[in-house]
């Protein structure tokens, strides 16, 4: 999350938020202070600069997810121990499983979307990874759910965006499609982010569930790290720079910003802000890291994006 599994805030699984505009209901965007829009700018750039800097730093990629989660929840702890010990502590058991949970799955996502940055190019990795509403509007029509019928328009653009993806890269190599089939697990994880984290945020503050979630993310990740032999130390300074400003950038200016600027902006416009994370994402890596995708990547990523803007829209609007 992608960045975008810890900072989007997805119009189909956001909880409702103090002082947040409710449901269905447009903010009037001409009242929000100007300094939101600047903040939801930085909360974007954040996001986008998470891929082309895991690409680039020189350490193992779910080593990379282990330290990301494990400076966060360091950050966080005299936080969340000191102000927020009572709250912790009346937490239910239904909300600690649900935090647990969550946990859980934003260390799936980070244990197959990181590695897929080393497959395929970044802008094939976050347009698959970000496809999260996708996921999460298909997961809750299984529950009951009826969504409007230009949701169903946005779901067959993205996915025939999927399927144009993936088959150029088949024409490529096995690696990048190995690398697509990673992001586009690492969406459908994030997906299960979401609505486990929406559910326990309506009750929880958000300290209280993150702490819990990224130090349960961290944990498994640092077991994962230990089973399959990835080295956690030994990095050259430059490394060890480039996860810190990992770190500052997509888990806490991207996470924090983005919830900031949900109360006033809505869920709706600040996640079809966070879908310029790929194009963003695209641009860095083109100019940083010299990876220009193929021109027929462009037209599929366009179709995707589109199609996430219809759903997250006609979501909001239901």
């Amino acid at each position: 999350m992608s960045s975008t599994a810890e900072s989007a805030p997805s119009s189909a699984a956001v909880a409702p938020q103090p002082g947040a505009p409710a449901p269905g209901v447009h903010p009037d965007l001409s009242a929000v202070p100007r300094i939101d829009f600047l903040l939801l700018a930085l909360a974007v750039g954040g996001v986008a600069l998470s891929a082309p800097l895991i690409s680039a730093i020189a350490a193992p990629a779910v080593a990379i997810a282990f330290w990301r989660n494990c400076i966060a929840t360091g950050v966080l702890a005299p936080i969340a121990l000191l102000r927020h010990r009572g709250e912790l502590r009346a937490m239910t058991k239904r909300t600690v499983r649900l935090s647990l949970a969550a946990g859980a799955f934003l260390a799936l996502h980070f244990a197959m979307w990181l590695p897929s940055l080393r497959l395929t190019s970044v802008a094939t990795s976050t347009a698959l990874c970000t496809a999260t509403p996708l996921w999460t509007t298909l997961y809750l029509r299984l529950r009951g759910h009826r969504p409007p019928r230009v949701v169903w328009v946005g779901i067959g653009l993205a996915f025939a965006g999927v399927v144009l993806l993936t088959g150029f890269d088949l024409t490529m190599s096995s690696r990048a499609v190995l690398g697509d089939l990673l992001a586009l697990g690492a969406g459908m994880a994030a997906s299960g982010y979401f609505l486990l984290g929406s559910e326990v945020r309506r009750t929880v503050s958000t300290t209280a569930y993150t702490f819990v979630c990224y130090a349960t993310t961290g944990l498994l990740l640092l077991v994962a790290c230990l089973l399959s032999g990835q080295t956690l130390t030994g990095y050259s300074p430059t490394a060890w720079g480039q996860i810190a400003l990992l770190t500052a950038s997509a888990q806490f200016l991207g996470h924090s910003l983005s919830n900031r600027v949900v109360r006033t902006l809505g869920p709706s416009f600040v996640s079809t802000a966070i879908l310029l994370e790929t194009p963003g994402a695209a641009l860095i890596a083109a100019v940083w890291l010299g990876q220009l995708p193929p021109v027929a990547v462009y037209p599929a990523v366009a179709m995707i994006l589109a199609g996430l803007l219809l759903i997250i829209r006609a979501g909001q609007r239901s």
